[in-house]
């Protein structure tokens, strides 16, 4: 790869081991570039500064991609608000710092769609932010997101840290969790099918009415545009990343059971949250800048469906 990124940079990837972070690694190591550093939360805990501060100095990191973050679906961020607050702000507090103190010569931040107002206009565009009242049901995420992004330009307004900041729309794809308590909605729609089709069961539940839309961003197109933005991107401003189309979550649900081939009922369970009833990202910044998602929507959807089926065998394969 030409540019600020080559084999020879050192660059950091916090969050390796997630989905994002392990697409960047991915993605890294297809254009050649070798020099990743990688810690895993057994040899580095991110919400400690002096370990964080040391390693650093070990390191001394050129390029920091910060993709570490504590992420779930609606579930799981309304079961623990205060730890989806508490230890995003530590992990990226700790390394926003730290990139200013050791002179990181560029950092990209990586936000969240949910950083916009519930009732933005939509498709939804990066002056939008801080304009209205967030969606409750992952309001500490998206705050800790939003203080994420002020440090940010704190830094760069104060001691000139070169941080970017991108704010995607919803991942899936391989490398996340298929832990009901944790999973986002793909991967936890890929599992619950899969297991009703081979355990014959006749139904299946899904939380809200089904007529909430998402935009869904394939991790791998994500990673590919994370270089990108390193690489041609210096503005202090937000810039989306997504593909600019959205689906119902009915449209999902079905999808994923046809693609699954089952064969029963989906029951919407309207007690249950849907969410912001829709979320799509205006991606024409980026797009002027040059970068387009490449990853269709059902080819996305097999590849996260074949990655289940990998993770499945894997976990029958363990002893008990």
């Amino acid at each position: 790869m030409v540019g600020i990124l080559n084999s020879n940079s050192r660059i950091y990837v916090a969050g390796h081991a997630g989905l994002v972070g392990s697409a960047l690694v991915r993605r890294l190591r297809k254009a050649s570039v070798d020099n990743v550093i990688l810690r895993t939360r057994q040899e580095l805990d991110l919400t400690s500064r002096e370990a964080v501060f040391k390693m650093f100095e070990q390191t001394r990191p050129e390029f920091v991609f910060i993709a570490a973050a504590r992420v779930g679906g609606i579930a799981a961020n309304m079961a623990s608000p205060v730890e989806f607050l508490v230890e995003n702000l530590d992990i990226q507090n700790n390394l926003l710092l730290a990139c200013s103190r050791f002179r990181v010569a560029k950092t990209l931040f990586l936000g969240s769609s949910c950083i916009y107002p519930r009732e933005a206009h939509q498709p939804m565009r990066e002056d939008d932010f801080m304009t209205g009242p967030l969606e409750p049901t992952n309001e500490s995420y998206a705050i800790a997101k939003i203080a994420g992004i002020r440090l940010a330009r704190a830094l760069r307004e104060q001691h000139g840290v070169n941080v970017i900041c991108a704010m995607p729309s919803n991942v899936y794809g391989p490398g996340d969790h298929f832990d009901l308590t944790r999973a986002h909605v793909a991967s936890a729609l890929v599992r619950r099918f899969s297991e009703a089709k081979q355990n014959l069961v006749p139904s299946v539940g899904v939380w809200g009415t089904g007529s909430a839309r998402r935009e869904l961003l394939h991790v791998d197109d994500l990673a590919d545009a994370c270089l990108f933005l390193m690489e041609h991107y210096d503005s202090p401003e937000l810039v989306n990343i997504g593909t600019g189309e959205d689906v119902t979550i009915r449209e999902l649900a079905e999808t994923i059971g046809g693609l699954v081939e089952y064969r029963g009922e989906i029951q919407w369970d309207a007690t249950k949250p849907d969410g912001m009833p829709r979320k799509v990202l205006d991606v024409a910044r980026l797009h002027g800048l040059g970068w387009r998602h490449s990853i269709g929507f059902e080819d996305g959807l097999q590849s996260l469906i074949d990655a289940f089926n990998g993770w499945q065998a894997g976990l029958k394969a363990e002893p008990a």
